[in-house]
C-alpha cells in the first residue's frame, strides 16, 4: 500500500536527531528508503552547514534520485535547496537588511545581560547572523544536549527574553527557537510560513503533505503549521520518529 502523503516534512533537532547532533544510522537508513517513495522535507533555524554535518553527511544510502526529493529549508524555511547536477544549490533567499540585523544584535545581547541570562561558559558563539535570521543560543552554537536541557527545562528564560526583545523590534518576529536559542527574522517567519513556501515552490499540496515534529505543542516552535491545515504527527524524539516511518513504509 503506498504511502498516504505525496511529501512528508520533517522538523530537525529532537525530531530527527538529537540537538545540533548527526543523524543517528537508525534515522538515515529509515530515511533513504522514505527517499524511494516520498518526497521529503526538512526545516529548521540552522543554517546550512548545519544540514551538512547534520543531514547530508548522513544519508550515503540515499540514491541520486533519492536525494533529488529532498527539499532542504534552512533558517526556518527562508532558504531553499535542492540537490541538483550532483550538489546542492540554493534556489532562495529572504534575507534581513543591514539595519534590521544591527537592531536585532543589540536588543538580544542588551536584554540577555539585563535578565542576567548572557552565560561566560559557553561552547561556540551565542550570537549568530544566519542571512534572514538572527539566533541567541544562551550557551552557544556547539553546545552539548545535557547543559541545553538543564538551561532552560521550562521555557521560562527563553519566553521572557523573547517577551522583551519582541517589544523592542514590532517590525520583526522575536520567537523561541531549540531549546536554548531565540530566533529573530521579518514578521510571519515560522515553520507555517516555511510550509506554504514549500508548498509553492514544489508544487506539491499542503493536502498531500504530513509534518513530523517534537514540539507540536501550543508554545512549541513546530506548532505554527498548524494553522495551514497540514495532517500532524507528534513525536517525543528520533527513536519515534523511526517507529512512526517503519510503520508508514511497512
Amino acid at each position: 500500500m503506498p504511502i498516504d502523503a505525496e511529501l512528508i516534512a520533517f522538523d530537525l533537532d529532537d525530531t530527527l536527531a538529537p540537538s545540533k547532533s548527526p543523524l543517528p544510522d537508525a534515522v538515515a537508513a529509515v530515511l533513504a528508503r522514505l527517499l524511494e517513495q516520498a518526497s521529503v522535507a526538512i526545516i529548521s533555524g540552522g543554517q546550512i552547514g548545519q544540514f551538512r554535518e547534520q543531514v547530508i553527511e548522513r544519508l550515503t544510502d540515499a540514491s541520486p534520485e533519492g536525494l533529488g526529493r529532498l527539499f532542504l529549508m534552512p533558517v526556518t524555511g527562508t532558504q531553499y535547496w535542492r540537490y541538483t547536477g550532483g550538489a546542492w544549490v540554493m534556489q532562495y533567499e529572504d534575507g534581513l537588511n543591514p539595519e534590521e540585523k544591527s537592531a536585532a544584535l543589540a536588543a538580544i545581547e542588551n536584554t540577555a545581560k539585563e535578565f542576567g541570562y548572557w552565560e561566560t561558559e559557553t561552547w561556540g558563539p551565542i550570537l549568530e547572523d544566519r542571512g534572514s535570521q538572527i539566533t541567541f543560543s544562551a550557551l552557544g552554537q556547539k553546545a552539548p544536549v545535557e547543559p541545553k536541557k538543564a538551561w532552560d527545562p521550562t521555557g521560562e528564560k527563553k519566553n521572557r527574553l523573547a517577551a522583551s526583545v519582541q517589544s523592542q523590534l514590532p517590525e520583526l518576529s522575536v520567537r523561541s527557537g531549540g531549546s536554548t536559542s531565540i530566533d529573530i527574522t521579518r514578521k510571519g517567519v515560522d515553520k507555517g510560513y516555511a510550509m506554504e513556501r514549500l508548498a509553492e515552490v514544489s508544487g506539491i499540496s499542503i493536502d498531500d503533505m504530513i509534518f513530523v515534529g517534537d514540539r507540536l505543542d501550543p508554545d512549541g516552535n513546530d506548532y505554527p503549521v498548524v494553522r495551514t491545515g497540514v495532517r500532524t504527527h507528534a513525536v517525543t524524539g528520533w527513536q519515534d520518529t523511526v517507529q512512526y516511518l517503519e510503520s508508514l513504509l511497512a
